[in-house]
C-alpha cells in the first residue's frame, strides 16, 4: 500500500513527514525527549534536541515496558514494540495550517500506571480529528521505571521527584504547547483529558504545584478516577528497596549507579505485589500533598472539569485478584451497613461489586466535583450505562472499566468488543455524546446530549447526566449510598491499599560483603 506522506510540518525540533489517511493527517512516533535510559533513568525527562533534515513519522514509537498480556486484556490492545526508550507522541489532524486554532484534545492512557499505551486502537483520532479537533496521545513511564522512590535516589537529589511517569506527561504537554499550532492546533486551547490511570493524571494535572505556576491547559476530563489515594513517599521508598532487593541489589548495597544498570526487561518478572505497587507519589516535588487534599482544600487549577464513571466500573476489580464476595466480610461492621444499602440484593459477590463500584469510583466524580464548586470552579458529572443494542447481553452487569472511552473518541464502531456489533441507533448516540464532548473542547461548557442539557454540579445542587439508550439529568444520583461512601472514604482507600512491603532483614553475609555498604543506615519510614 502507498503512503501519501504530507508537507513537511516544522517544529521546534525539526521537520516531520506523516501520512494522509483520509481527511486527517497523522503523524506517529515523534519524541518529544531524551530516551530515558542509561543515566537518565529514574530522573526528569529532558527536552529533545533538534534534529536536522525532515524526519519520517509514519509509525508508532515503542511503548513503555509493561506485560503484553495484560495490556492486551485490559490495557485496549497490543502495545506493539516496547522499549525504556518510549517517550513518544501521536498528532491527528484535519489541518496542517498554523492559522486554523483547532481545539487540542491531550489524551492521557489508563493501565493502573502499570500497562497501556498511546498506540492502542481505542484512541485513534481518525474520526474526531474529522470534527475539527486535534487528537494528541503519547506514552509514557511505567511501573517502577515511571513511579520510584529509594534512599540512594534521595540522596542523590534531596526532595527531589518521585512521579517521572507523570513528569514525562507534564513534558509532553509542553511540547504540544510548544509546537501544535504547525499542525493546526491552538495552544491556548489545550483539553486533558483521561481514563483511569489518566484520570488521575488528569487531576494530578490540576493539584501540582509545577502545572499551576504554568497553567498549560483550559480544562479536564476525567474518567473513571478512583478513590485509592496516592503513596506516600515514606511508603515508596519501602516499596523501592524492596523492589531493589528483588533485584539483586539490597539496601545496604544499593547505589543509583548499580540501579541504574539493572535490566529493565526483568522488572516485569517480580512477584505481583512488587509489579503493582508503583502508583502516584505525594510528598514529592511533583504531588506535595494528595489529589483529594488538593481538592478539598481548594489549592487546585479553578478550571472546567468533567467528571464520571460507568454502570460496571468494579469490573477492574477482578483483575486486581480480588474476588467482591470476600470484601463484605473483611469490613467487619460496615459490611453490615453496606448490605443494608443494597436490600434488593442477597449475594455477597454482588453487593462487594456494587460496593467497588460505588464506593471506589461512582463517590470520586461526586467528591471531587463538589468541592471544586465549592472553590469557585466548574464541573460537571456523568454517568455512563449505555451499551450498544447487540452487546447489551454480552455485558448483563453494565459497562465495564473503560468501556465509555471508544464512544467519547468515537472509535467504537471500529474496535472490540463493540466494533462488529454497532447498528445506527448506537452511531447515533455516539455521534450526540460526542458533539457535547467537542462542544466543551472549543468553549468550555459540554453540549446538550441527544437534546439534554448537561446541567452543571455544583456544591449545592447535585446534578448527574445519565447516558443511557434514554439520557437524563438526575438530582442526588444514588445520595444515600454514595454519602456514606465519602464518609468511609479513609477507611475504603486503606483497605484498598497493600500494606507496605517489609524490608528484607539485614544478615550477616550482606552487611560484609562489600565496603560499599559501610556507614549505610537502614531506611527509615519516612521521607
Amino acid at each position: 500500500m502507498n503512503v501519501i506522506k504530507t508537507p513537511p510540518v516544522t517544529t521546534k525540533e525539526g521537520q516531520l513527514l506523516g501520512k494522509v489517511e483520509g481527511k486527517v493527517s497523522v503523524f506517529k512516533g515523534i519524541p518529544y525527549a531524551k530516551p530515558p535510559v542509561g543515566n537518565l533513568r529514574w530522573r526528569a525527562p529532558e527536552r529533545l534536541p533538534a534534529w536536522t533534515g525532515p524526519r519520517d513519522a509514519l509509525e508508532f514509537g515503542p511503548s513503555a515496558l509493561q506485560s503484553r498480556q495484560a495490556c492486551i486484556e485490559g490495557g485496549g490492545g497490543d502495545p506493539g514494540k516496547m522499549a525504556e526508550d518510549c517517550l513518544y507522541l501521536n498528532v491527528w489532524t484535519p489541518k496542517t495550517d498554523p492559522g486554523a486554532k483547532l481545539p487540542v484534545l491531550f489524551w492521557i492512557h489508563g493501565g493502573a500506571f502499570i500497562i497501556g499505551s498511546g498506540c492502542v486502537p481505542p484512541y485513534d483520532g481518525t474520526q474526531i480529528a474529522a470534527r475539527d479537533v486535534v487528537l494528541v496521545t503519547f506514552n509514557y513511564r511505567l511501573g517502577h521505571l515511571g513511579f520510584f522512590a529509594h534512599p540512594e535516589l534521595e540522596k542523590e537529589a534531596p526532595g527531589g521527584p518521585a512521579n517521572f511517569g507523570i513528569l514525562d506527561q507534564m513534558l509532553a504537554l509542553e511540547w504540544v504547547r510548544n509546537n501544535i499550532a504547525q499542525f493546526g492546533g491552538d495552544p491556548s486551547n489545550i483539553t486533558i483529558m483521561g481514563q483511569s490511570a489518566g484520570a488521575k493524571s488528569v487531576l494530578a494535572f490540576f493539584t501540582s504545584p509545577l502545572i499551576r505556576e504554568k497553567n498549560p491547559f483550559r480544562r479536564g476530563v476525567a474518567m473513571s478516577s478512583y478513590v485509592i489515594q496516592e503513596k506516600s513517599v515514606a511508603d515508596a521508598k519501602l516499596s523501592g528497596v524492596a523492589f531493589a532487593h528483588h533485584q539483586g541489589v539490597p539496601w545496604q548495597q544499593a547505589t543509583m549507579e548499580k540501579l541504574r544498570k539493572l535490566d529493565p526487561e526483568k522488572f516485569w518478572t517480580l512477584p505481583s505485589d512488587s509489579v503493582n505497587a508503583p502508583s502516584p507519589i505525594y510528598g514529592d516535588s511533583v504531588l506535595p500533598q494528595t489529589i483529594r487534599e488538593s481538592f478539598e482544600m481548594g489549592s487546585q487549577l479553578k478550571l472546567p472539569l468533567i467528571l464520571g464513571s460507568t454502570s460496571d466500573d468494579s469490573s477492574v476489580v477482578s483483575s486486581f485478584g480480588i474476588d467482591p464476595a470476600t470484601i463484605i466480610d473483611k469490613l467487619g461492621d460496615l459490611g453490615g451497613l453496606i448490605r443494608q444499602l443494597y436490600p434488593d440484593v442477597s449475594d455477597d459477590r454482588e453487593i462487594g461489586r456494587r460496593m467497588c463500584r460505588d464506593f471506589v469510583f461512582s463517590v470520586t466524580p461526586r467528591h471531587l466535583a463538589t468541592f471544586h464548586s465549592h472553590h469557585g470552579a466548574h464541573a460537571w458529572r456523568y454517568y455512563f450505562e449505555y451499551r450498544a443494542k447487540m452487546l447489551a447481553p454480552r455485558q448483563p452487569l453494565g459497562v465495564p472499566h473503560g468501556g465509555d472511552v471508544s464512544y467519547f473518541l468515537e472509535t467504537a464502531d471500529h474496535v472490540p468488543p463493540t466494533g462488529d456489533l454497532f447498528q445506527d441507533e448506537d452511531r447515533k448516540f455516539t455521534s450526540h455524546l460526542v458533539e457535547s464532548l467537542v462542544q466543551f473542547l472549543r468553549t468550555g461548557t459540554p453540549g446538550p446530549v441527544g437534546g439534554v442539557a448537561w446541567t452543571e454540579h455544583t456544591a449545592e445542587s447535585d446534578k448527574l447526566l445519565r447516558l443511557d439508550t434514554t439520557v437524563r439529568m438526575v438530582d442526588d444520583f444514588e445520595g444515600p449510598i454514595l454519602d456514606l461512601a465519602q464518609l468511609v472514604m479513609p477507611l475504603i482507600d486503606s483497605f484498598a491499599k497493600p500494606p507496605p512491603p517489609a524490608l528484607p532483614k539485614k544478615t550477616s553475609s550482606s552487611s560484609t560483603s562489600t565496603s560499599a555498604a559501610k556507614g549505610k543506615q537502614r531506611p527509615q519510614a519516612t521521607p
